[in-house]
């Protein structure tokens, strides 16, 4: 496993095309200050001993030494040791819905955007729990098994959008059943699942997976996403809103959340229902009720040893700098005198 120890330093190298733009701009006004003294291949002949190569070749080794002197300095290193390191924490899967609806933007920017956006808030307080990541429509599919690589949760979260489920719907049911499965059997407790979603479930019987989960030890907790007054589904092309969806019978679809179904769901789920809002905090709620449940021992393998390898990037670093250092912005002598290009006459 490769790791950067000071990951901050990283962002030096968002100078590096700022640089390339100063280099090509000034190579611009150099041509266009010669071109006032007089033509181009006039001055060529006049200062023979100029290369016209070797000022850029000078430039981009310094610019790549540029590069490894970022990298060296952000100190990568090289996980030599791994351990099984054991932990105590609450398994939890979180099922979000990704229906059509979930564009819906009576909460901002949009129904689905929102609910990410508080995943990933809560994800900055996890320490040792077990997450897992389902989508579901109109059927469920696992994203993430559980684990406590919540570098990589982020990064499966910033993937999902409302086209990773082909079948259209919501359902919910399907979702707690294929949480149940995601979770290891013979436990009675120390489990949870969040359905994040609008509650306009039309596919299944949630209700009573949410009970059958609750007698085998599991809570299920429901945040509501979106406004019982009902909106539209904008709907983008390439940035821009040309409309709202509409049904096969062409009338506006309007989406409303269903509050007294996600509630109900809770309440056989042996949980807590929660409406979302613009503040996006109702999952802490969650997070603290969590925090109360008993905890069970689990064993993760972590890698416990690094090896700094920042002396190998510096060392080249430092290689490409005395190489640019002794190179000349004059041609060489000896290649000067073999004009490979030249005209015969």
């Amino acid at each position: 496993m490769i790791r950067f120890a000071h990951t901050g330093y990283l962002y030096a190298l968002a100078l590096l095309p700022v640089i390339l733009v100063i280099f090509y701009w000034s190579l611009r006004m150099r041509k266009k200050n010669l071109e006032r003294f007089g033509n181009l291949s006039l001055l060529d002949n006049l200062m023979p001993a100029i290369s016209k190569y070797k000022k850029s070749t000078k430039f981009f080794t310094a610019f790549i030494a540029f590069a490894f002197i970022i990298f060296g300095i952000a100190n990568p290193q090289i996980g030599t040791k791994m351990e099984e390191v054991k932990r105590a924490g609450v398994d939890i899967m979180i099922a979000l819905d990704v229906s059509n609806s979930m564009k819906a933007e009576d909460i901002k920017p949009n129904r689905l955007e929102s609910a990410k956006q508080e995943i990933s808030h809560m994800l900055d307080k996890f320490q040792n729990d077990r997450l897992g990541l389902i989508v579901f429509a109109g059927d469920s599919y696992l994203q993430l098994p559980l684990t406590t690589d919540y570098s990589a949760a982020r990064l499966i979260l910033s993937t999902i959008d409302v086209d990773v489920v082909p079948i259209p719907g919501t359902a919910i049911g399907s979702a707690i059943k294929l949480a149940m499965k995601s979770f290891a059997s013979g436990e009675k407790k120390h489990k949870v699942i969040i359905i994040i979603s609008d509650g306009e479930n039309h596919e299944d019987d949630a209700i009573t997976a949410a009970k059958d989960a609750l007698e085998d030890g599991v809570v299920v907790h429901t945040v509501g996403m979106g406004s019982p007054d009902g909106v539209p589904i904008p709907v983008y092309q390439n940035g821009i809103q040309v409309g709202f969806r509409k049904d096969q019978d062409g009338n506006t679809v309007v989406t409303k959340l269903d509050e007294q179904a996600l509630r109900q769901i809770a309440e056989a789920g042996g949980g807590m229902y929660i409406r979302a809002t613009n503040q996006q905090d109702e999952l802490d709620t969650i997070f603290k009720d969590i925090q109360t449940m008993e905890k069970k021992e689990f064993g993760a393998k972590i890698f416990t040893e690094y090896e700094d390898r920042f002396q190998y990037f510096l060392g080249i670093a430092l290689l490409l700098l005395l190489i640019e250092y002794f190179i000349s912005e004059r041609k060489n002598r000896w290649f000067a005198k073999w004009k490979f290009f030249k005209e015969r006459k």
